[in-house]
């Protein structure tokens, strides 16, 4: 592999820190744009594989045995076949299913398509924590999957400067994201420079999920936000109320909105945390880290209270904690898990994030659980890593619909 060329010390001359972060920041840049160009040539686009039937049946509750007899009728999308002659959907042909036998059976239709109904209002999901490392990211794009996978509308926002996120759905923040293109767009107080939220919004490789990116743009709100404030200059809405009435717009157009936080309290932490309808505040069972945790909700706690006398109302459907990269056979892990349970009792959810080699094979390769196929790692270490992830997402999928009030 050819390595871009390595920071030299030019003799006799004194780089300044500036530069020399500067200069640095280029060099891997241009290093990891080589390594995604080897990847993902210049005009490919990132792609999801299909599904076997047995798949498409677990993910529909159709019958196996109906689909293979509608495919040899020619009835509803028709599926590729692979070099065993076995039969493949993509999450589109599968979405078209979900369609046809909802308006085939409209008294069964939410079994087939879950999509919120009329009354039923857009679930707005913030993933949150102080530190870095607790998988929010992580958290953030098998959520999406899942719900995607299983017939919801999906709206993935980037929040983090870092763009952990928007990188997983394939969008490089340094080279595919351009200036006014993230969530910064629609936040922005020059008025001339704002665009509508409707205009930044992507569609994904990933049917049923439409993403926000990000960038180190979008540190431009926390920068401008407190200038605002000091010159008390009218700037329309509070700097909190923004990212809530950006999302108004496009409320009919999504089920669930899945926020990826930045690992601090900002504004705009703030203001996804009264965007949010809910919740899911992620953390590893580590000493340190539930004490960063505690100092968040410290903090968290005050800015609400500061919210609370400027008479907004934080209205949100439910809070939960869920424990990451666990692993059950570590003691002083579990010591810490029974200690939050003990403290929080059924705020934290029951299904925990095992820790798996599974889901970090996939993250290397910039892909969820849901997108490796059996072969690619062991088929027990796959089954493992995704019964668990299936059982996170599953219990959250729950509480979305408790706050539809769907039994």
């Amino acid at each position: 592999m050819a390595i871009a060329h390595r920071s030299e010390t030019i003799v006799g001359t004194k780089e300044d820190a500036g530069a020399k972060i500067l200069r640095h920041a280029g060099l891997l840049s241009g290093q990891l744009q080589q390594l995604r160009t080897r990847m993902y040539p210049p005009k490919s686009e990132k792609s999801l594989r299909p599904f076997l039937t047995s798949e498409v049946s677990k993910l529909t509750s159709i019958p196996d045995s109906t689909l293979k007899l509608m495919s040899t009728e020619g009835r509803g999308p028709v599926p590729s076949r692979l070099e065993n002659n076995h039969r493949v959907y993509t999450l589109s042909q599968i979405n078209e299913l979900r369609e046809l036998f909802a308006a085939q059976k409209p008294a069964e239709a939410l079994r087939f398509l879950p999509r919120r109904r009329h009354g039923e209002h857009l679930q707005v999901l913030a993933i949150a924590n102080f530190k870095g490392g607790s998988a929010k990211t992580t958290t953030c794009v098998h959520l999406c999957h899942y719900l995607a996978l299983h017939g919801y509308r999906v709206l993935a926002l980037d929040l983090d400067p870092q763009a952990s996120l928007s990188a997983l759905f394939g969008a490089q923040p340094e080279v595919d994201v351009g200036s006014n293109e993230t969530i910064y767009a629609a936040l922005r107080y020059d008025e001339a420079e704002r665009r509508p939220i409707r205009d930044i919004i992507r569609k994904t490789y990933f049917d049923g999920i439409d993403l926000i990116p990000g960038n180190l743009e979008v540190m431009e709100y926390e920068h401008e936000t407190p200038r605002i404030l000091a010159s008390k200059q009218d700037a329309g809405a509070i700097f909190f109320e923004r990212l809530k009435l950006a999302l108004q717009d496009v409320e009919s157009d999504y089920d669930v909105v899945v926020l990826d936080t930045p690992p601090s309290l900002g504004f705009l932490t703030l203001s996804a945390i009264y965007a949010a309808t809910s919740m899911i505040i992620t953390v590893h069972p580590a000493m340190l880290d539930v004490a960063s945790m505690s100092q968040f909700l410290l903090m968290m706690g005050d800015l609400i209270s500061v919210l609370n006398e400027t008479g907004a109302q934080l209205d949100q459907d439910f809070i939960r904690y869920l424990v990451t990269r666990h692993d059950p056979n570590d003691a002083p892990q579990s010591q810490v898990v029974a200690m939050l349970r003990h403290l929080f009792g059924t705020d934290v959810l029951l299904p925990t994030a095992i820790e798996s080699t599974a889901v970090e094979a996939a993250g290397l390769a910039k892909r969820s659980i849901y997108e490796l196929e059996m072969g690619q790692i062991g088929r027990e270490t796959h089954k493992r890593a995704r019964e668990a992830v299936d059982a996170v997402n599953e219990a959250i999928i729950r509480l979305i619909n408790d706050s539809w009030g769907r039994t």
